[in-house]
């Protein structure tokens, strides 16, 4: 999907840029497949911050999306593609031949009145969700299963797709976006094809204004607060950290500390250690 570059009839419209929203075939959501969002603002259930910068925004309403993609043997037809205000990627609305809708997250190619399915037996094509050990190697695979049974977790923004590398006993190598290499039980579900909305990492944003409306708000920089706020704080001008490496307000290191935890549970299903992006 191009996007649309405004003239620059004001400083903020100079650098922006918005999705044409071609595909989108439906404006508003299924009201039965949608729920109140509630905001918090980043507070605690104590009302204490617990997450900086976030509050404001538009209201909006969740979309059930079915991750799990359960529903197998039944056919479903793309009724609409849809926008999702709380994901990147663009999500269908299926109409099962049951009588029963849900949404999923629409892959690159998947256009209305195309019939998706579910199970071993499905055909590999964008949309359809098969166990791993049913998808051919060198397959592009989005909305995949750390554990079977749970939904996807993995391969859901916009524009991204993982490969599925290789089989072996009861696991299956998948190169994430990331390039990291990961072990996957061979039962686990995974979605055919790419995610769609591609374009999404082309839109700039332009203005500070639209990053409110996202719910988005200020982050100041610590150089420039009083050392009562943070440990980057005062001096005369413009100052130095004057530290050893960059900390958070409350003193902890904040760049190249490692924080994964060295025990944990899922390293030993990481055969490749994702790409370092220089």
């Amino acid at each position: 999907m191009p996007t649309r570059v405004y003239k620059p009839t004001s400083p903020a419209r100079r650098f922006m840029s918005v999705l044409t929203f071609e595909e989108i075939t439906k404006t508003k959501p299924e009201r039965a497949l949608t729920e109140r969002l509630r905001k918090n603002a980043g507070r605690n259930k104590q009302g204490k911050i617990t997450v900086r910068h976030q509050g404001g925004g538009n209201k909006t309403k969740y979309r059930l999306i079915d991750f799990k993609r359960d529903k197998d043997g039944v056919p479903a037809k793309v009724h609409a593609i849809e926008y999702d205000p709380c994901r990147s990627a663009f999500i269908a609305l299926l109409f099962y031949a049951d009588g029963e809708k849900r949404y999923i997250i629409a892959p690159q190619g998947l256009a209305v009145g195309a019939t998706v399915l579910s199970g071993p037996t499905a055909d590999i094509k964008p949309g359809n969700a098969l166990p791993l050990t049913n998808i051919p190697l060198g397959t592009l695979i989005h909305n995949l299963e750390i554990k079977p049974g749970r939904g996807g977790q993995l391969v859901r923004s916009a524009g991204l797709s993982a490969q599925l590398m290789a089989k072996e006993g009861g696991f299956a190598q998948v190169r994430l976006p990331s390039g990291e290499v990961r072990r996957i039980p061979i039962i686990a579900k995974a979605t055919i094809g790419s995610v769609g909305n591609s374009d999404h990492e082309n839109v700039r944003v332009g203005k500070a204004g639209r990053t409110r409306h996202m719910g988005v708000r200020p982050t100041v920089r610590g150089v420039v607060m009083n050392p009562v706020d943070h440990p980057h704080g005062g001096g005369e001008g413009k100052s130095p950290v004057g530290m050893p490496a960059p900390v958070t307000p409350w003193g902890k290191v904040a760049l190249g500390l490692k924080t994964r935890k060295h025990k944990k549970y899922s390293n030993d299903m990481i055969v490749k250690r994702a790409s370092r992006k220089r």
